[in-house]
């Protein structure tokens, strides 16, 4: 009796098995453990990145893996280029596509006072414009398959106000409230969205400028109740969650990853 119940645990919902999903960004950072994440739960999964050869190179490695991924270059700011990507993936999985995780992002820090209006429309072109449009364009996609899952990749930043961020903050907190709306408006397409708000994480992807500007953020991390780093899988495996079949009735989600900062401190 009991290996009946695990065997049955073990199947459907928890597994993505002829799934297709599109991960922007995915070469690097939690990308890149967004996209082994669900390779490993055996979702077919197609990545971009602006370089050729930062996708060469992870498409090589995951097959020596053994995983079902793809890739393409596209630059994320460009609409003609998402359009393209759009059309990659349509032809790539036979014109339908079960995950979008929105992952691709760009960050500046600047004091408010600071910030340029370049920096500003930068930020909200690539963090908030492109993946809305990106979504718009996966749309009949996500609904052709029946059973569509969108996941933003978004900042406790867009939650709660940190220094030196503010248009960063911006372009997040838009995502936030992007993820309600299209979760109201898609559902009756078959269509689920969610957002994983992370705070800082461990990888290579750092900003030019935020080595001089660390000590904003010291005190913040000694107050978090878990006072590190996250590690990509940590996310990853949230973002993973929300797709698979056993998360079908959780819409409309921001989901904190932030060691309880954003619960509060004593």
């Amino acid at each position: 009796m009991a290996v009946l119940v695990a065997e049955s645990f073990n199947e459907q919902r928890w597994s993505l098995k002829g799934q297709t999903a599109l991960v922007t960004g995915g070469t690097k950072g939690i990308g890149h453990a967004i996209v082994e994440e669900l390779a490993g739960l055996a979702a077919a999964v197609h990545t971009c990145s602006r370089t050729q050869t930062d996708v060469h190179e992870r498409v090589k490695e995951w097959e020596s893996k053994g995983y079902k991924v793809t890739g393409s270059v596209c630059d994320l700011t460009s609409c003609a280029q998402r359009e393209e990507l759009i059309k990659t993936v349509s032809s790539t999985f036979n014109g339908k596509l079960n995950i979008l995780v929105n992952n691709a992002g760009s960050v500046t820090m600047n004091r408010a006072t600071d910030y340029s209006l370049e920096e500003f429309s930068s930020m909200m072109s690539t963090n908030a414009e492109a993946p809305y449009h990106l979504s718009q364009l996966a749309h009949p996609l996500l609904k052709a398959s029946g059973n569509g899952s969108i996941v933003f990749i978004s900042s406790i930043a867009g939650v709660t106000a940190l220094p030196i961020l503010s248009a960063y903050a911006a372009s997040k907190g838009a995502i936030n409230q992007l993820t309600k709306n299209f979760a109201c408006e898609w559902a009756k397409d078959g269509i689920r969205t969610n957002t994983v708000a992370p705070w800082g994480v461990r990888t290579q992807v750092i900003p030019p400028d935020a080595s001089p500007r660390i000590d904003d953020f010291v005190e913040i991390y000694k107050r978090t109740p878990i006072p590190r780093l996250a590690e990509p899988n940590e996310i990853s495996s949230v973002v993973a969650f929300l797709c698979l079949p056993a998360a079908s009735y959780v819409n409309g989600q921001v989901i904190s990853v932030d060691g309880g900062l954003t619960a509060g401190s004593f």
